[in-house]
């Protein structure tokens, strides 16, 4: 039979168990925010792409200076388009 004492493991303290989550929330929070940034660079690029000469938005750009009335009707018909298709 063993005759020594039982060790039980130190508990970490509530003020230790803070500082961990508090660490993780950061670690957590640092990395949602970098894909983020990441995300939005792709997404700028992308943007930046499309308003080249030619492309879609240079042309969707240049007809809604050209005709903005014209672009304001074609733009409410698609969206009634769209609304009516998701009832």
């Amino acid at each position: 039979m063993n005759n020594e004492p039982h060790e039980t493991p130190l508990q970490p303290s509530m003020s230790e168990r803070a500082i961990d989550t508090a660490t993780d929330v950061s670690r957590t929070l640092t990395e949602v925010s970098e894909a983020l940034h990441a995300a939005v660079d792709r997404l700028s690029r992308a943007i930046a792409n499309a308003r080249e000469p030619g492309k879609p938005l240079a042309t969707i750009s240049a007809v809604t200076r050209e005709a903005p009335l014209a672009s304001l009707l074609v733009a409410f018909m698609l969206g009634v388009a769209v609304a009516r298709r998701r009832q």
